[in-house]
């Protein structure tokens, strides 16, 4: 048996216990588990029964390991006795220690909030006009004649904006060369601003062949604390000067570049590409609109640790990402002059709306009272097993009761948004931007 008292908003206090036999079962475990490394006088180490050693140090000498046996089964068991949705790590105290009635703990929870909402169906959007223009199929020609461009040497005439420099360079703060600040055929383009400051503009007008000294200023906001804000000379030769010869945009082109005979038909495929990015874009800002406005319309108060958890699952994402390079979370931290802190500010904003957005649709879900069929889940296995590469059998094997739980609540949660975007109501943007 336990018993749920609220102590707080969203917090309560779990008590319950552990019989005597199931602790005595912990005992032991923690027994075997320490016998080796406990001392006891007249005894090889191992070989001291547990009730000298308990004489000798006292029973306390094995709670620590009894209590991590038997806890997580005998909090499980409480938290699904009171069906709670708990959101926060236990906080866990024990309250009582007996040989003959066992042990009583307390849990202290945090839960999922409470969320009341109504008028979710009718939701305003801005209704955004989907089309491309002739600037929009110039720029998706001109990124590929830059792919398809030829890159070509020029000796007869000094460097310009938009060719490519080919330099060694060494930098200097005080007289005094500075770590990263060397680097041999490298290769510059000429307008990029891939380089601090001015540094491209004063190589315009060189020659190969040239020794020019480039002086800069490090932004003040520079990931290299001793550089940030300080003067710099870099020594620059000029090795080579290279040029993009782009292709001319005509139908040898479109046959070069794609499946199509003439430039026209090139251009009407890729204003058919624009249109459906366009309207999936589209379609995302209608759904984050909607979903801010039934944020709004809801009532919750959310406890902090749930946007602290999602902040975690970010930073971990993230940790997860960069590892694939080769590159540690503290090594990019140290790299970017930013701290875990920073970092946890910065995925603040984004991480509660998150929260806040995916526990107003579940409410909606819990209203409408969805039901999710055994071939929907199936589905949604079959999809995850091809997203991840995997065969669906073997998804299968490794989805816990709680994965399933959660497939299930992620089901409704499309279901909720589905029914918001479907009763939706456009409406006109007005000169400004804003719903007229």
């Amino acid at each position: 048996m336990s018993t749920v008292e609220k102590i707080d908003v969203n917090k309560l206090k779990i008590t319950f216990s552990v019989s005597a036999e199931r602790f005595e079962e912990g005992m032991q475990y923690s027994y075997n588990k320490n016998k080796k490394r406990i001392n006891v006088q007249g005894f090889r180490k191992g070989k001291a029964p547990r009730k000298i050693i308990e004489l000798q140090y006292g029973k306390a000498v094995f709670y620590d390991d009894a209590f991590n046996f038997v806890l997580p089964e005998a909090y499980d068991a409480a938290v699904k006795e009171n069906n709670l949705e708990v959101v926060s790590r236990p906080d866990v105290d024990v309250e009582e220690i007996s040989d003959t009635e066992g042990v009583t703990f307390t849990a202290e929870v945090y839960i999922k909030p409470e969320v009341k909402i109504d008028d979710y169906k009718g939701l305003n959007y801005t209704k955004k006009e989907v089309k491309v223009d002739d600037e929009e199929i110039n720029g998706e020609i001109d990124k590929i004649r830059e792919k398809n461009a030829r890159i070509m040497s020029i000796s007869d005439r000094p460097i310009q904006s938009g060719d490519i420099a080919v330099i060694d360079f060494e930098g200097f703060v005080d007289g005094a060369a500075f770590d990263g600040g060397k680097g041999e055929d490298y290769e510059l383009e000429i307008g990029s601003h891939s380089f601090i400051d001015n540094f491209e503009d004063q190589l315009i007008g060189k020659n190969v062949g040239d020794d020019v000294d480039v002086n800069v200023t490090f932004p003040e906001e520079y990931h290299q604390k001793d550089l940030a804000g300080k003067p710099a000379l870099f020594k620059v030769e000029i090795k080579d000067i290279k040029f993009k010869e782009l292709p001319e945009v005509n139908d040898e082109f479109a046959q070069d570049v794609s499946e199509f005979d003439t430039l026209d038909e090139y251009k009407k495929d890729i204003v058919a590409k624009l249109l459906v990015q366009k309207q999936k874009d589209a379609d995302n800002a209608k759904e984050e609109e909607l979903i801010s406005a039934l944020v709004k319309k809801a009532e919750m108060n959310v406890p902090q640790v749930m946007i602290e958890n999602e902040i975690d699952n970010k930073i971990n994402e993230f940790q997860s990402g960069i590892s694939r390079q080769g590159l540690s979370l503290d090594m990019y931290l140290k790299y970017m002059g930013q701290s875990i802190e920073n970092m946890r500010e910065a995925y603040r904003i984004v991480s509660e709306q998150q929260v806040k957005s995916r526990l107003a649709l579940e409410a909606v879900a819990k209203k409408e009272n969805f039901v999710i069929s055994e071939e929907e889940i199936e589905a949604e296995i079959n999809r995850i097993a091809k997203a991840y590469g995997m065969e669906v059998e073997k998804l299968k094997e490794v989805l816990r009761d709680s994965d399933r739980k959660n497939l299930v609540k992620d089901l409704e949660v499309q279901k909720a948004l589905k029914l918001i975007v479907d009763n939706a109501v456009a409406v006109e943007a007005s000169d400004n931007g804003e719903q007229a």
